[in-house]
């Protein structure tokens, strides 16, 4: 595995992860002091049990150094890759094992450290993987272009010949495919120990913006004292007092308006660092070397931004009907996180649970059984506490164990939200890791979302018809109107200013804090219609791409986006009742990467390289705020 592919994964599982139920970028990013108030439980039922991937630090240290002394040994299989077949199979499952108990050493690892990350112990033993990993890419950097100097119809009859080669397919087809873009033995070493360095910019962003920015303390207008870090700005922003709210939003915003200059460096450093990639490879942009790696036509992101662009008007109608609800004139954008209808119902983890087991149901009992031996079995830690990452993920990368689940459960709706979201991708793993080899069991970014946010459609059709008043009704419409609004078009958003800054870096253009925060501004207002007098936007909250950690990873928002559109898509069929649907998109999360996930998402009926996908979510968010202004103008 190339290291580029390690560091982008290692970052999504250690960081990352998966997204939230609604994908608000605080939910990803982590507190290293949450507030006290969320700490609901210590107790080793609501922790998970990393007992299953290592019984304690000391066998993990074991299993790591054994790794390391077997990475000289790949030196034996130089010059026999394309020899005969079985050579290649023994050099490929030679590979395949120690690049699984690295993974399963990065879980361990990761897991040990978000667990508090004051913790500088665990903070360094995911670190010393670092190396481990990149001494792994440069023992192995010469199987690519070893493997290029045989033909095609040579690699094909190989795998005819030797059963064995049968799960590396999909690594021989990748390599083919890669030829244009592999560069040789020696420019495949340098780029493998480049990984030494490639992180440099997202490791100063996660440091600075989670450890060292001191946050701010604000009094709420009920006298509390709030010590306002990334978890309790997405709790208080949330706030039905609209002073409060915007008094958060002045104080956060504030504090990351500082810390601008420094930001912005950090975010040009990264878009310099993939146009390197992008430019070493020959690739013709850094989109089409981002989107190359899943074989993902670049049609499919201008199909997002483009529709999405030409449908605004569907945000416009989302942000007037917010705006009667709460009964603001004026909205702004400190008025967009309020429920549409406040809620007083409490929902504890056991409740959520139960909620979640009958909401899956449509998937089969299979399905709703596994989900319901990973409460019972620890695979999730479930509440806040002191100097745990904040957010939520999920995390399949050790092969031969069970995924985890990482809450920050608060006993509301969203809470519920997220934990059906985050098992709908800990089942994709379970599934994937359960049918297919390991070489072929990772799946992409772009098919994984697909599999959390259908459990979501599927928790709101359960929540709707368990509704026993139209205001209860109208909490569960509010709450997926928010759901749409975050998971689709705010990540829209956040590609198209992706895509924005990538082409002025090529173009030769320097980005400076202040520069990226006036390009965020346009495309900020643009989608919520400042211009229009839909929903102001105050230009101290267009610093907020400085609060993206996403942008680090390399066109990788616009994901959650397409998999919303593709989700609704399959969750209607399996919800109407067609024949063979869940069985069929059961299917496609058993197929892990055995296949291109584009096209197998284009084989199920979801090509979201058209506009077909997403006019079809515009067109569900319209006859949601249809349903909702019904019941309101019963009222009027």
């Amino acid at each position: 595995m190339d290291r580029i592919k390690i560091s982008i994964l290692i970052l999504a599982i250690t960081m990352l992860g998966a997204c939230t139920s609604n994908p608000i970028q605080t939910k990803e990013t982590m507190s290293s002091e949450p507030d006290n108030s969320y700490v609901k439980s210590d107790s080793e039922q609501h922790r998970w049990n990393l007992g299953d991937l290592y019984t304690n630090d000391e066998a993990w240290r074991k299993s790591k150094e054994e790794i390391d002394s077997k990475i000289d040994g790949f030196g034996q299989y130089k010059g026999t890759l394309t020899d005969d077949a079985s050579k290649l199979a023994d050099a490929l499952e030679a590979r395949t094992a120690i690049q699984m108990e690295l993974w399963r050493l990065y879980s361990y690892a990761g897991k040990r450290s978000d667990e508090d990350l004051r913790d500088p112990h665990a903070l360094e033993m995911r670190q010393s993987l670092d190396s481990i990993a990149t001494r792994i890419d440069q023992a192995t950097s010469y199987y690519k272009p070893e493997l290029l100097t045989a033909d095609k119809q040579k690699l094909e009859r190989f795998i005819t010949e030797e059963e064995r080669l049968a799960a590396y397919d999909m690594y021989l087809q990748d390599t083919l495919r890669a030829a244009p873009h592999t560069l040789d033995e020696n420019g495949e070493k340098i780029l493998a120990t480049s990984g030494l360095i490639s992180d440099s910019a997202s490791t100063l962003y996660e440091i600075l913006t989670n450890a060292e920015i001191p946050w701010p303390t604000i009094t709420l207008s009920d006298g509390q004292e709030v010590r306002l870090d990334q978890s309790a700005y997405e709790k208080y922003r949330e706030s039905s007092n609209r002073e409060d709210r915007i008094k958060v939003f002045e104080a956060f915003w504030g504090t990351y308006k500082k810390y601008e200059k420094t930001i912005g460096v950090a975010l040009y450093e990264q878009m310099k660092k993939d146009l390197f990639y992008a430019e070493v490879r020959n690739y013709g942009s850094t989109m089409e070397h981002a989107l190359h790696e899943d074989n993902i036509p670049t049609a499919v992101y201008s199909a997002l931004v483009d529709t999405t662009n030409a449908n605004l008007d569907t945000l416009h109608r989302y942000f007037r009907l917010r705006g009667r609800m709460l009964g603001i004139d004026d909205l702004s954008y400190h008025d967009i996180y309020p429920p549409l209808v406040e809620s007083s119902s409490k929902y504890p983890i056991d409740k959520g649970k139960a909620l979640v087991l009958a909401a899956l149901e449509p998937l089969g009992k299979e399905y709703v059984s596994t989900v319901r031996r990973g409460f019972d079995e620890r695979w999730m830690d479930t509440y806040p506490r002191p100097g745990k990452r904040s957010g939520a993920y999920s995390s399949g990368s050790a092969y031969e164990v069970h995924p985890y689940i990482l809450m920050n459960y608060n006993d509301d709706y969203s809470s519920v939200s997220t934990l059906a979201h985050e098992w709908g991708h800990t089942m994709h793993s379970y599934l994937a890791n359960g049918t297919q080899p390991f070489p072929k069991a990772h799946y992409s970014t772009f098919v994984a979302e697909v599999a959390s946010t259908i459990n979501e459609a599927f928790l709101l059709d359960h929540a709707l018809k368990q509704a026993k008043s139209d205001e209860e009704k109208l909490f569960y419409l509010g709450s997926a109107l928010e759901t749409l609004r975050g998971t689709f078009f705010r990540q829209t958003m956040f590609a198209e200013f992706e895509l924005k800054i990538h082409q002025l870096v090529a173009e030769g253009e320097a980005l400076s804090g202040n520069r990226l925060t006036g390009i965020y501004a346009d495309i900020v207002r643009r989608y919520h219609g400042h211009d229009q007098g839909v929903l102001k936007v105050d230009d101290l909250y267009t610093v907020e791409w400085a609060f993206i950690p996403h942008f680090y990873m390399n066109y990788y928002v616009y994901q959650y986006a397409t998999s919303i559109a593709a989700s609704s898509l399959f969750a209607k069929d399996i919800l109407d009742g067609k024949a063979g649907a869940a069985e069929a998109f059961l299917e496609v999360l058993k197929s892990g990467g055995s296949e291109y996930p584009y096209q197998a998402l284009a084989n199920a009926g979801v090509d979201l390289a058209t506009p077909a996908p997403y006019e079809a979510l515009f067109a569900q968010m319209n006859r949601i705020m249809d349903e909702i202004e019904t019941i309101l103008n019963k009222r009027a």
